[in-house]
């Protein structure tokens, strides 16, 4: 999940009163974009009301009280595991690697401030592909140890579980901690230079002008960042699988396609969903008591001090250490075996994975911006109160896990379908078979609701910016509601919804559990290619469907960087 947007809704009320949005709706009919604002809101909450739905009411044996003898707590306890460990990590990493690149001059820290948000680019589960390829029993690390040590056999020496919840935690916190570098990043420039120079002239080392004065302030960004990493590590489903380490998600998936009870993976992910939630309220409530003001009526940046001989150098190793195993270690070696396979190029089925990913990757960015774009539009329209509540609920779909949509549209749309299907053929003799589920349509609503709050952010954002005198005039010039978005908000915030577009699209490019769930019989996107391929041990077949969706993240990591020199300029 790569976002340079904030999804937090636009309060509307803040540019005053709205002469476009006349009093006399109020008391009547809703307009028309009113009542789409709230039908789309509808659209994009009904999956979580679904899961709750389908918990509560179970049509199968109810094997709650079994999972709580047996597997749930083995599935909880490794999932706060997990989240905990890959949180404190990445929360080490992230803020150390921004304190230094921002305090600091050394050797290629311009680079190193930039190749930080590589590993962005690299899904977990790809990463967890390239550890163990590179360091299992035949792989070239413990070949090269037993070459050097004349050893024949495992017996003869001792080498860590590669498969196991530690290699997992390495994993996830190598992909995820871009996330806290970049929100912290952020934080620690904010912060005015006058209080590390004062620590400074009151003798404070370099630690403790991190521990007493930089940290405090970045709490809150590093708060939002852990708990945005700890939502990604509950929603991985590729990485904890192929360690074999069980886990909530992984428990949907067992429970509903091995076990046969969806009502069973409806109450796991219940689970899940109480966890984001509890970690959402967490962040905000984090961020509500720790809030820090610049007093001074001049707002002086941080000098930052030049590092020399080998302090400059470790400074260098520490930043780029991260990147190394974050990005340069899996792409390098999936980028070998992209190489050494040279025939997976031509594979038919390589052809076929990047259509379909293609399309329903651009169909879902289209539909998800679009929607967006009316959404927030028809909410600054309305003086209803229901859509203003609705919206910000909208972003619920980015917190909740793959698995848990999947489990929410996928049987509410299969009765759906089977009914209308059976009403069809019942009125009109035609079988039309099942449209909905054996389509893609089940993978693109998917996307859009999750991915919503990407667009809804960045729409939200843009049009704040928009003056209002300029939709006022068109309006009092004669201009419809529509002429007024096409002509008036549209060439001005174009720029933002095409960046909203491209990532969103990148992110249903990485996509994997909901794309699992939902995906139509023998239809694979780039995702479901490498984590099959490379579930079977086919690394090779797998490697140049991997290399696609680097590309695809490594163009959202430029867009990425490109906006923040924008923000931030050079120093």
């Amino acid at each position: 999940m790569v976002s340079n947007v904030s999804p937090q809704p636009h309060d509307p009320s803040s540019h005053g009163p709205r002469p476009d949005a006349p009093g006399r709706r109020l008391r009547g009919w809703p307009s028309l974009w009113s009542a789409g604002a709230v039908l789309i809101a509808v659209i994009v909450i009904l999956p979580i009301l679904s899961v709750l739905w389908i918990a509560l009411t179970p049509t199968s044996a109810n094997i709650w009280p079994h999972l709580i003898q047996t597997t749930l707590p083995r599935y909880l306890r490794n999932t706060l595991i997990l989240m905990g460990s890959v949180g404190l990590l990445t929360a080490m990493v992230g803020s150390g690697a921004a304190w230094i690149v921002t305090r600091y001059r050394f050797p290629a820290d311009r680079w190193l401030e930039w190749l930080l948000l590589l590993p962005l680019a690299i899904p977990a589960y790809v990463g967890a592909y390239a550890l163990v390829d590179l360091l299992e029993y035949a792989g070239p690390v413990q070949t090269w140890l037993r070459g050097l040590m004349g050893w024949k056999t495992a017996r003869d020496y001792w080498f860590p579980e590669i498969r196991s919840l530690g290699a997992a935690i390495l994993v996830l916190s190598a992909a995820l901690y871009p996330y806290v570098y970049l929100l912290t990043r952020a934080a620690f420039r904010e912060q005015s230079g006058g209080g590390e120079e004062v620590a400074r002239s009151l003798g404070a080392g370099p630690f403790a002008r991190f521990r007493r004065i930089g940290l405090p302030l970045a709490r809150p960004a590093i708060a939002a960042g852990v708990a945005v990493v700890m939502m990604e590590t509950i929603n991985d489903f590729g990485t904890v699988d192929y360690f074999a380490v069980q886990t909530l998600t992984t428990g949907i998936f067992s429970t509903w396609l091995d076990g046969n009870n969806a009502s069973g993976a409806a109450q796991i992910a219940c689970v899940i969903l109480a966890m984001v939630i509890l970690l959402v309220l967490l962040e905000k409530g984090s961020r509500r008591r720790s809030k820090f003001y610049n007093l001074g009526s001049r707002h002086r940046p941080v000098t930052r001090v030049a590092l020399t001989g080998p302090t400059a150098w470790a400074a260098t190793a520490l930043c780029a250490l991260p990147v190394l195993a974050g990005f340069v270690l899996p792409a390098g070696v999936i980028l070998s075996h992209a190489v050494d396979h040279a025939g997976a190029w031509t594979d038919p089925a390589l052809l076929s994975a990047l259509l379909n990913t293609l399309t329903v990757g651009g169909i879902a960015a289209v539909l998800t911006v679009l929607a967006a774009v009316f959404l927030v539009y028809g909410v600054r329209l309305s003086g209803r109160r229901l859509p203003r509540l609705l919206m910000p609920v909208t972003t619920i779909g980015y917190a909740a896990p793959g698995a848990v949509l999947g489990v929410g549209i996928l049987i509410p749309l299969a009765q759906l379908d089977h009914g209308l299907a059976d009403f069809v053929e019942g009125t009109l003799g035609v079988d039309i078979g099942l449209i909905l589920t054996g389509s893609a349509f089940a993978l693109v609503l998917a996307y859009c609701v999750r991915f919503f709050a990407i667009a809804q952010g960045a729409s939200d954002a843009a049009m704040g910016r928009v003056s209002p005198s300029l939709p006022m005039a068109a309006r009092s010039l004669g201009r419809s509601h529509r002429n007024v978005l096409g002509a008036v908000y549209f060439p001005l915030i174009r720029g933002t919804l095409a960046s909203a577009l491209l990532l969103v699209f990148v992110d249903c490019v990485k996509e994997l559990p909901a794309t699992l769930l939902l995906r139509p019989f023998n239809y694979d996107t780039l995702a479901t290619r490498v984590h099959e391929q490379a579930s079977l041990e086919r690394l090779g077949q797998a490697a140049p469907a991997a290399i696609l969706v680097i590309l695809v993240g490594l163009v959202a990591v430029g867009l990425l960087a490109r906006s923040s020199r924008e923000n931030w300029g050079r120093d």
